[in-house]
């Protein structure tokens, strides 16, 4: 089995990398090495050092090529990370094992500016920080399959996926999605009241969002685009998932209360 090794240099020591090539190598694999997330490829499964940023590049990545990941967390909260530092033997017994779970996790696409972006936790939209700017929210008007659904204002507005949900949604909603949920949630984001009421969403909506002031758009805490007045965006599920190597679906909630706590 060929077993890539995806790494952040600066945060990452040398030994920690070396360490799970010696597993791996020990265990009959070919491990393999990527510093940067657009080289992953021609490996049957990828093993990530690093926190939920880490985990986020090397998703998309590995969701284009339909290699199934799991984390080490070298971070601080690690979220989307499997294992902890030091774990690592635990981390290539489980990649090594053709028999363990896999749990796939969707994503969304978001098409600014003619460009399509496949992203795994959230598209995230926010005011233009300008000289012009007359006040401090964004105004969307937001339609539902082709269908008017409402004008928001906000400090930002917030799809997030099943995943995105445990960061983003609990801390502003207090709700949160199972990896397996067909849904998504839209939250409005008010800086006086972090806990807007999130609208649950079938992961078969096709949203447009179009901006009377501009915005700006993010996806995965990555810039996608500044929008002008008038700009839509079309957001759905994306046709990838993200594929999570894991020791057991019914642990999700024991980790997330791990990560919370």
């Amino acid at each position: 089995m060929k077993v890539g090794i995806y790494y952040h240099e600066k945060k990452v020591p040398e030994e920690g990398v070396r360490s799970l090539e010696t597993l791996l190598a020990a265990a009959g694999a070919f491990p393999r090495r990527f510093s940067q997330a657009e080289d992953i490829g021609g490996v049957d499964r990828l093993i990530v050092l690093g926190g939920d940023g880490a985990m986020l590049r090397a998703a998309r990545r590995a969701s284009l090529l339909e290699i199934p990941l799991v984390g080490i967390n070298y971070g601080t909260i690690g979220f989307l990370t499997e294992f902890e530092r030091g774990e690592e033997r635990e981390a290539a017994a489980l990649v090594l094992d053709p028999a363990c779970s896999c749990v796939e996790r969707a994503m969304l696409e978001a098409t600014v500016g003619g460009r399509a972006h496949h992203c795994l936790n959230e598209i995230a939209f926010m005011r233009r920080i300008a000289p012009d700017a007359e006040d401090g929210v964004i105004g969307v008007c937001v339609e539902i399959d082709a269908s008017p659904a409402g004008k928001f204002s906000a400090d930002g507005l917030i799809l997030a996926t099943p995943t995105g949900s445990t960061a983003y949604s609990l801390s502003a909603g207090g709700s949160i999605l199972t990896p397996d949920c067909g849904a998504f949630l839209l939250t409005p984001v008010n800086a006086f009241s972090l806990r807007s009421r999130p609208i649950v969403l079938s992961d078969k909506s096709v949203l447009t969002f179009t901006f009377p002031d501009g915005a700006i758009v993010h996806g995965d805490g990555e810039f996608l685009g500044e929008l002008k007045c008038g700009d839509r965006v079309t957001v759905k599920k994306s046709s990838r998932h993200a594929a999570f190597l894991s020791e057991g679906k019914q642990d999700f909630f024991r980790h997330l209360t791990e990560k919370i706590n």
